[in-house]
């Protein structure tokens, strides 16, 4: 992980939580205890945080519901990998489908790509519809629920909203990590609401960069089995490839973003 992947990391765990123990970080960052100090240096000195003995706390920092980093600080991350997983993706997209898209990142690179199309989206991300309002035809429904003003997201913790009306040929979605236990997330609130969407569509297609193999989650979103194709990039070892082909998931890679002037 970069520094500013870590930093950003950081800064998202004190607004939600407000203080955090260093071994609590070297655990999430998977990180020496020697460079989550220096990062706390720097955070500090940078007028982002505030030192305590054992960790770091927010300095004032709203706590958010969430344990998903903010939404703003996940889109530059490897922007133009997820850009072209998004547009492989929107090609499984069939005229007049009706589709669930789950909030992320990469899922929302599908959205420059979704707006030439004739698709009924559903979809429980801010920024996905109102990009779909602002610039396609696409039909769009939100389902109803709580904004989480970080993440985006509109959630809803009942089991009779709105998602269970709308039955779709396929629901795309992100994850925090994907390995041999299947897909992962970390926030109680986001498996409840993932869980009613993945049981709306016929197929489920994961959209990850290949760093996501590498990742981890405390909690199983679905097992491998649940899935029917992954789209990621070419930089996928080849265990992680096996894992999937042996779990019977189809694997379509597209070549990784490479800054050609920094070589």
């Amino acid at each position: 992980m970069h520094q500013h992947e870590r930093h950003g990391l950081i800064a998202a765990l004190l607004q939600k939580q407000g203080t955090i123990g260093i071994q609590d970080l070297m655990a999430r960052l998977d990180a020496s205890r020697a460079t989550v100090r220096r990062d706390l240096q720097e955070m500090e000195a940078a007028g982002l945080l505030r030192r305590v003995r054992g960790g770091a706390q927010a300095l004032g920092a709203r706590p958010t519901h969430l344990t998903e980093p903010p939404f703003d600080y996940n889109v530059t991350l490897n922007r133009e990998t997820k850009r072209a997983i998004a547009r492989r993706a929107v090609d499984l997209c069939s005229e007049r489908d009706s589709i669930i898209i789950d909030g992320g990142t990469t899922t929302f690179a599908m959205t420059e790509f979704l707006v030439q199309t004739k698709v009924e989206v559903l979809t429980n991300s801010l920024p996905i519809a109102d990009y779909l309002m602002r610039h396609g035809e696409n039909r769009v429904t939100l389902p109803g629920g709580e904004i989480f003003r970080e993440q985006q997201l509109v959630l809803s913790p009942f089991d009779n909203d709105l998602t269970h009306r709308f039955f779709a040929s396929k629901l795309f979605m992100g994850a925090q990590a994907l390995t041999q236990h299947g897909l992962m997330q970390s926030d109680p609130l986001l498996i409840r609401a993932e869980q009613k969407l993945i049981d709306q569509a016929e197929k489920l297609v994961v959209l990850v960069d290949s760093s996501k193999f590498d990742g981890r989650g405390s909690l199983i979103l679905c097992p491998l089995s649940r899935i029917d194709i992954v789209v990621t990039d070419d930089g996928i070892s080849a265990p992680a490839a096996g894992l999937l082909r042996d779990a019977g998931v189809e694997l379509i890679t597209v070549p990784r973003w490479r800054n050609r002037s920094a070589a």
